[in-house]
């Protein structure tokens, strides 16, 4: 089965071929100019306001009072199902000796 190229492996080519046809002066330029723009981007999308950043904090300390809410809300249902076996395993002994004292076998 003849796998299909993936779209960076179609744009790597292209871009190699563009190279490979320009000189060595003009390449320079080019991955100069590539760079730069590489480096504008990443420096563009760095950049957030002040308001975002305050809200995103906001955003994450509400995350993180539910989350420990739900944490305590687990504790708190896991200390009620203990608590619930303690009882369940008190009947059971209770039920397994009425049962022996009236001879009913288990």
């Amino acid at each position: 089965m003849v796998r299909a190229p993936s779209a960076a492996e179609l744009i790597g080519a292209r871009i190699g071929d563009i190279l490979a046809a320009m000189s060595n002066h003009s390449r320079r330029g080019f991955r100069v100019c590539a760079l730069a723009g590489a480096t504008m981007l990443a420096v563009a999308s760095g950049c957030r306001s002040p308001q975002q950043d305050a809200y995103l904090i906001e955003q994450l300390g509400q995350m993180a009072d539910e989350l420990n809410a739900s944490r305590q809300q687990a504790a708190d249902l896991q200390s009620q199902i203990d608590s619930l076996r303690v009882v369940v395993a008190k009947q059971d002994t209770l039920l397994a000796r009425l049962a022996a004292m009236a001879g009913v076998p288990r």
